[in-house]
């Protein structure tokens, strides 16, 4: 639900946000972040802002001084259909994503992709396809070409995993090296298998030699070298909040030059993002101080499961020590897979197209800020979330609020 204390820092950035967006009005900009009109004036006049705000000129307004009422007429249709463009080709890109988020996590990502385009280039070009799912024409026409050979590796592939299979049936605790002395014996030079194709194979069909040695414990790892299950196996649904929570980090990119980082704290249950944090720099602090936002948002996050990936900063000893502190249950994915977050996954390229909406990068790292600030907020007190029942994440939390309080 809504925050009742704000921050210094968050009354500050409100105030700014107001100041600095032409044509923001108090009720707009309040209604966003999810206060009251009074209280962002209130906020306003602390500040030492008082009167009616000067609007600064339109620093993306392109009409040239003394433009005739007809010229005029011509930009702005010539600008609508700019509009009309960028609106179609943002709907195509969200038609080829829904349609391409079942062929991800499929093992090799690079090669579903290419699988996608292939399965889909009559549908659209090939070029936008390529250019939406982030690869290269040149790669995946060499991919295609490279078909007939990769049939016949599969096929020469499914020989060897039968050959394999007999050995193990007499022998079932041959792991690869044994398994490719048993193949090369006796066999011509030029029949030999070599141990790495054997390894890969018995790994792709899944013919692993059973492991009959006890594993001795002689080390015992610190906190943040343990091995951490996956406890929510893809199942990014709770019912009830502050009960199960992801996060992840995403870069800005920053028209003049180098990034920001943005780590995020999300709610399973009502997608809200009750926890974020900025820097130029991907230190463990990050994440911590998003986790910090969150607890201080939620009061408390004890018995609370946290899931991330493996990413450096959430492996850490330090970010460990944080979610102790904070009575958190830590949770990961598979390595490499980035499906196993695909909620944090999907907030962060839905704020980044969102707030970019084409372009390559935010103009500087002020206004980069500001802009996560607002989005952040209005995120959830305003844009409706299908999760959600279409209600924004705050209103959905709080009708949940009410119907759990209702007696059966």
């Amino acid at each position: 639900m809504p925050r009742k204390n704000y921050t210094d820092e968050f009354r500050r950035e409100a105030v700014e946000l107001y100041e600095h967006t032409p044509g923001a009005t108090l009720r707009g900009v309040a209604a966003d972040l999810g206060v009251s009109r009074g209280t962002l004036a209130t906020w306003r006049r602390e500040q030492g802002y008082t009167g009616p705000r000067t609007e600064a000129s339109d620093p993306h307004s392109d009409a040239p001084e003394g433009e005739s009422p007809q010229a005029r007429i011509a930009r702005l249709e010539a600008q609508v259909r700019r509009l009309e463009d960028d609106k179609r080709m943002l709907a195509t890109e969200r038609d080829i994503l829904r349609k391409a988020a079942k062929y991800f996590g499929r093992g090799d990502e690079l090669v579903s992709r290419f699988q996608f385009v292939a399965d889909h280039r009559d549908t659209y070009e090939v070029k936008r396809l390529c250019q939406v799912l982030e690869i290269n024409r040149s790669s995946f026409y060499a991919w295609v070409e490279a078909a007939p050979a990769r049939e016949q590796r599969a096929v020469d592939d499914q020989v060897l995993a039968d050959r394999i299979r007999a050995v193990q049936k007499d022998d079932p605790a041959y792991g690869a090296p044994r398994v490719t002395a048993e193949l090369n014996d006796g066999v011509d030079p030029d029949e030999r298998v070599n141990h790495k194709r054997v390894a890969r194979v018995m790994r792709e069909h899944h013919l692993p030699g059973l492991r009959l040695r006890r594993r001795v414990r002689t080390t015992i790892p610190a906190p943040a070298d343990q091995d951490v299950p996956d406890l929510i196996k893809r199942d990014f649904t709770a019912e009830a909040t502050n009960r199960k929570y992801v996060g992840d980090i995403t870069y800005l990119p920053i028209a003049t030059g180098g990034f920001l980082y943005l780590a995020t704290v999300i709610d399973c249950c009502s997608r809200a993002l009750v926890g974020w944090a900025i820097a130029d720099h991907m230190r463990t602090s990050l994440v911590t101080d998003a986790l910090d936002m969150a607890a201080a948002a939620r009061g408390s996050l004890a018995g609370a499961i946290f899931h991330s990936d493996h990413g450096a900063q959430y492996v850490s000893k330090d970010f460990a020590a944080a979610a102790a502190r904070h009575g958190l249950r830590l949770s990961r994915g598979a390595v490499g897979s980035s499906a196993d977050n695909a909620l944090a996954e999907s907030l962060n390229a839905s704020c980044k197209r969102e707030l970019l909406a084409g372009a390559h990068a935010f103009p500087g790292a002020v206004t980069c800020r500001r802009r996560i600030f607002w989005w952040a907020n209005r995120y959830n007190t305003r844009r409706r979330h299908s999760a959600c029942g279409y209600q924004a994440p705050f209103t959905y939390e709080a009708s949940l609020a009410a119907t759990l309080a209702i007696p059966a």
